[in-house]
């Protein structure tokens, strides 16, 4: 059964019978499957001035105790993997398998970022003086507002909350409508892991009226967003008018790199996977594969038969391969590219169509010979569309690869040692995976380049991002 989804403010759970609610819809029958309690705007100003107050003392809690209430947080979510994973599949369609990974995947997640709080340190530097010393300090940069999408409904929310948490900050966090209960899963598990009252606080309503009275609080100090190209721009001209740093993790657009001594089996048995992956709603998702003349026409024959063969449905069916798009916005923004593309002279050699009697499922879709002017070259089509199109030359592809306003991650395909050492410098990208499909791991830098974003979501580094230094010099008597 699909629970409801309340907010938590100041350790305190506030209900949808407490509140007005906005409906939640299971993609793969289009049927309300539950509600999500509306945050008013004093609920938010509460909320901030939780955080504020929290951040006191949660930034003086030892790290080791930081940690402990972070490791406790991530065995409850293993614990409750089953009934996190099912309202996951329910208000996001993603195959249960792959929502019961996302559970797994985020604990680990979290266990990983907890144990980065007690290794943050600065440094002691040699003077130019006998009598003094001097010091760079790490501290934490005070309570953030954090901003969520709905493709990967707790691993999202939950690498930003645990990385501000273990850096000893406090949250105030916005996650998706579409999906709430997973968000509201983790805040669950922290709060019955002994989180203290105030220190992670979770709203949902109107989200321009949300960001409006987080952004322009004096008490918020940070702000880190992953989402869409167009809201984070308009996040990130919020912060800047009230000069606070934000981190943003955007679109992608990922180039596929295929050259001529590629294994092309291994090639699309990887991104027959990928691309099913989330039905191809990730901003690392495969989708402009350049793929070396001499075989190019071989692996568009393989790939669309591969992708022919997919098995689409609801995601608590076992034999689901891939499930429904998450939205009617994402289903109807579909068609549009891919006419476009074909208008421009390319080929429908898969998929191409959907079906929206009963849920927003989309046919796995595959595009050969897609001219450079085509829209799905440009644009993120965040869902299961691939497209090929041909190279000779290694500096051209390379070119055109870059030749896109994102820079998140893309692929390399070769069994040169010389070309996979030449290529990766030259991929303007924030991730390079040679010889196989996926992006980051659980303790990994994750994150781009361009209007891809910037900043960190993964590994030590996300801790950092969360942190800021204080230079102090003292006299030695």
């Amino acid at each position: 059964m699909y629970p409801d989804s309340p907010l938590f403010i100041d350790g305190r759970w506030v209900g949808v019978d407490d509140r007005d609610a906005l409906p939640v819809e299971d993609p793969a029958s289009r049927q309300t499957i539950g509600r999500v309690a509306v945050a008013t705007d004093a609920d938010v100003r509460t909320a901030i001035s939780a955080a504020n107050r929290a951040f006191h003392t949660w930034r003086a809690t030892s790290p080791h105790e930081r940690a402990a209430i972070l490791m406790r947080a991530a065995e409850l979510l293993r614990s409750r993997r089953d009934e996190v994973a099912n309202a996951m599949t329910h208000e996001m369609g993603k195959p249960l398998r792959d929502s019961l990974d996302e559970v797994d995947y985020t604990a680990d997640i979290i266990d990983s970022l907890a144990t980065e709080a007690p290794r943050r340190f600065g440094a002691v530097l040699p003077t130019a003086h006998a009598d003094g010393r001097t010091m760079v300090v790490e501290e934490p940069v005070g309570p953030v507002a954090a901003f969520t999408t709905w493709n990967y409904p707790l691993t999202v929310p939950g690498r930003k909350v645990a990385a501000a948490l273990a850096a000893g900050c406090t949250v105030v966090i916005k996650p998706a409508e579409e999906t709430p209960a997973s968000a509201v899963a983790l805040a669950r598990a922290l709060a019955d892991a002994g989180l203290p009252a105030g220190v992670l606080n979770m709203v949902f309503g109107d989200p321009a009226a949300i960001s409006r009275t987080l952004i322009a609080s004096p008490c918020i100090r940070k702000v880190s967003f992953t989402g869409s190209t167009a809201v984070g721009r308009m996040l990130a001209r919020a912060a800047a008018d009230e000069v606070k740093p934000i981190m943003l993790e955007l679109g992608g657009h990922a180039p596929v790199l295929v050259f001529e001594d590629a294994d092309v089996g291994a090639v699309i048995d990887g991104a027959v996977g990928s691309k099913l992956h989330n039905t191809g709603q990730s901003c690392g998702s495969p989708i402009r594969f350049f793929v070396h003349e001499a075989i190019h026409d071989e692996f568009v024959r393989r790939y669309a038969h591969a992708l022919d063969a997919v098995r689409v449905g609801s995601g608590f069916d076992d034999a689901t391969e891939m499930g429904p798009l998450a939205s009617r916005k994402r289903f109807d923004a579909m068609q549009p590219l891919i006419d476009d593309a074909i208008r421009a002279g390319a080929t429908l050699e898969a998929g191409g169509f959907g079906d929206d009697t009963t849920g927003y499922f989309w046919r796995p879709t595959l595009l050969a010979n897609v001219p450079d002017s085509a829209q799905l070259m440009h644009v993120e089509p965040f869902g299961p569309i691939a497209v090929t199109t041909t190279f000779v030359d290694e500096d051209d592809v390379i070119a055109r690869a870059n030749d896109v306003e994102f820079g998140l991650a893309a692929y390399l395909f070769t069994q040169s040692a010389d070309r996979i050492l030449r290529v990766p410098p030259r991929l303007d990208v924030g991730m390079v995976t040679i010889n196989r499909f996926g992006v980051g791991a659980r303790d990994t830098f994750f994150g781009g380049r361009k209007k891809s974003g910037f900043g960190s979501e993964g590994g030590p580094e996300a801790v950092a991002e969360y942190m800021v230094k204080k230079l102090v010099t003292q006299g030695i008597a």
